[in-house]
């Protein structure tokens, strides 16, 4: 089978990519590489503009995967307008011309963020989004777009995913438990704006593992899914996060909590993910921690701002056009 991975050079993709690759899958990767390129040799490379993607260019692929355009609320509300253009229209008009090119599955990056505020509530598919910020909106309306292009012929998978965490060749440190470890590392304390808010962790493992499960479904099955390792309060997440390096590397960290209100509140439910994808989580916040102290080796540069995308992105915002950005892996 052979894929074409759109955005496929970033913090996902680095891990999801080689595993693809591992089971024997043809992977092909259209990126912009403002991160660099950490894929396998094998991955054959397409160095463009999703934009620039024409129905010819998608024909010989099995399935189209989406990883591309701005994450996290930073990002989005820099910038509304590229936000609204990455998340929004790259994704639709890329499921436009795959199903055109007759692509038999189209896989979606889609976001837990769509939930926006809940009321402690855990929710599941079939419960109302409200998003009522950037990223969230844009997430759903590229959601939106390319499940309503469902067919007999043509299946679209949107996983919906908790915040990302972990180890990866292009590492981050701009996610919630790689922030916390971020700053317990450098500066011995981990701070907490509002410890009662609920958030779905999802390991990056567990991701990959989602995106393998979502391409290898039964050709017949379309849908949304809830994507995550387990739903916790952020004062949860940084009792963890302290505890786990406190246990493995014998470092003394503090906790400084506040209690800044904050507008997204959700935890998700993931019965559907396990019953119709077989996606089943084995991560959580101590087995991230572990992941990202075995790996510490790697990244410990901590305040290069390749690792944040809000910094990345400002400095390569000045001069550069939207049209030049689009199908970058963020």
């Amino acid at each position: 089978m052979k894929l074409l991975i759109a955005g496929g050079a970033g913090y996902l993709g680095s891990v999801l990519i080689p595993k693809l690759i591992e089971r024997g899958y043809k992977v092909d990767v259209v990126d912009l590489f403002w991160f660099g390129n950490h894929l396998p040799r094998q991955t054959g490379i397409l160095n463009k503009d999703i934009f620039q993607l024409t129905v010819e260019d998608l024909e010989p692929y099995d399935q189209v995967i989406f990883l591309a355009g701005l994450s996290n609320d930073p990002m989005a509300e820099y910038s509304p307008s590229k936000n609204f253009i990455f998340n929004a229209a790259a994704p639709a008009y890329l499921a436009y011309i795959a199903k055109i090119a007759k692509v038999k599955r189209y896989v979606y990056a889609s976001s837990c963020s769509v939930y926006g505020y809940t009321e402690d509530e855990l929710y599941d598919e079939t419960r109302p989004v409200s998003s009522h910020y950037p990223y969230g909106i844009s997430k759903l309306q590229g959601e939106q777009a390319v499940t309503q292009l469902i067919d007999d012929d043509f299946s679209v998978i949107s996983l919906r995913k908790g915040t990302i965490s972990g180890y990866s060749p292009r590492m981050r440190l701009d996610l919630i438990i790689n922030t916390m470890f971020k700053s317990a590392m450098k500066d011995r304390v981990i701070t907490v704006n509002n410890p009662s808010i609920w958030r779905p962790i999802l390991s990056i493992e567990d991701a990959a593992t989602a995106y393998i499960r979502a391409i290898e479904a039964n050709q017949k099955i379309s849908g949304v899914f809830n994507i995550a390792s387990g739903n916790y309060t952020v004062g949860e997440v940084a009792d963890l996060v302290k505890s786990a390096i406190q246990e493995r590397m014998s470092n003394n960290v503090n906790l400084e909590i506040k209690h800044i209100q904050d507008i997204r509140n959700y935890k998700v439910n993931t019965d559907k993910a396990a019953n119709v994808l077989s996606f089943h989580a084995t991560g959580n916040v101590k087995s991230i921690v572990c992941n990202l102290i075995d790996n510490f080796d790697k990244f410990r540069d901590l305040d290069n701002p390749v690792y944040s995308n809000i910094q990345s992105f400002k400095k390569m915002d000045n001069g550069i056009q939207v049209n030049e950005m689009v199908g970058a892996a963020i």
